[in-house]
């Protein structure tokens, strides 16, 4: 019996499944593209039919898509460029020629941070201070009264003497200002009246001369048009002259102690003993005797007048 070739039914299996695939692939392809093509396909009984894409695909492609073009917008004609002229123009004053409260504290701010100037230079401030040194170093010591109750007792004097100066002041210019009345520039030549007055009363003609010759100026042709930047040294150098003249007047009758006890130690031997030490208690006992303190006070505040 001759041989004959076996069956081999597994081969002809796989090339069945094979063929059934890609029949299955190109069904698929054709049906894909009947529905982009906007063919209508019907799924057959029994089969699920696939989740269509075709509502999002538009929806997203109308979201893509621009919107309407509505109506034209009137142009608008171009505004002219703010010319920058470099200045600052800042206004003190408010609504109805009145300060604001912010102007006015920015003001005083202003002032406080001033004070100590024009209280050295406008005041009688310098003079008295300088005679109540001097009368400290007449007697001997070298720190008592320390310098802050000298500076204290000159600031209340002061304020004393100028109370019906800075009374004028401020119903001059400082009150008009805040009612109103008076912008800032008029307000400050009003209230420098007064003060021009104290400083012009209490300053000699020689020192205005001769702060008049060291600027290489013209002499006034009278004291109210002497300018302020002029007054202001000259009562200065006027006010240290009346200091030093009441501190040498001051000086003098401690000078005669302090002679008379260094000749009575040189004529008892007793060099090696300090003068100041036996003069000091003398000096003290005179000064409180005769009332030093209130002759000095009330020679002070009689030189204003």
């Amino acid at each position: 019996m001759s041989p004959t070739c076996p069956v081999r039914p597994s081969v002809s299996i796989g090339r069945t499944a094979r063929l059934l695939l890609l029949a299955v692939l190109a069904l698929a392809a054709v049906v894909a593209g009947m529905s982009v093509s906007g063919t209508a396909y019907a799924a057959p009984a029994g089969v699920a039919a696939a989740p269509s894409s075709v509502a999002a695909t538009a929806s997203s492609i109308a979201a893509v898509l621009p919107a309407a073009p509505g109506d034209p917008i009137d142009p608008v004609d171009p505004v002219a460029p703010v010319e920058e002229t470099g200045v600052v123009s800042i206004n003190l004053n408010g609504e109805n020629a009145k300060p604001s409260s912010s102007i006015v504290v920015l003001l005083g701010i202003t002032l406080l941070s001033v004070v100590p100037s024009l209280l050295l230079m406008m005041t009688s401030f310098t003079k008295i201070f300088v005679v109540l040194a001097l009368t400290r170093n007449a007697l001997g010591l070298t720190g008592v009264p320390p310098n802050q109750v000298l500076a204290g007792l000159a600031l209340f004097l002061s304020l004393f003497i100028m109370a019906p100066v800075l009374s004028s002041v401020n119903e001059l210019g400082v009150q008009p200002y805040l009612n109103g009345g008076l912008d800032f520039a008029a307000a400050l030549d009003a209230g420098s009246g007064p003060l021009r007055e104290f400083m012009l009363g209490q300053t000699r003609e020689e020192d205005i001369a001769l702060i008049t010759r060291a600027a290489e100026q013209a002499n006034p042709a009278d004291a109210a048009s002497v300018p302020m930047l002029t007054l202001i040294p000259s009562f200065m150098l006027s006010e240290l002259r009346a200091a030093f003249i009441i501190g040498f007047v001051i000086f003098i009758p401690f000078l005669v102690i302090d002679l008379v006890v260094s000749a009575s130690l040189m004529s008892m031997g007793m060099m090696m003993l300090p003068p100041v030490m036996i003069s000091l208690p003398f000096k003290l006992l005179l000064f409180v005797l005769i009332d030093g303190w209130g002759l000095i006070v009330t020679a002070l505040v009689g030189s204003y007048g």
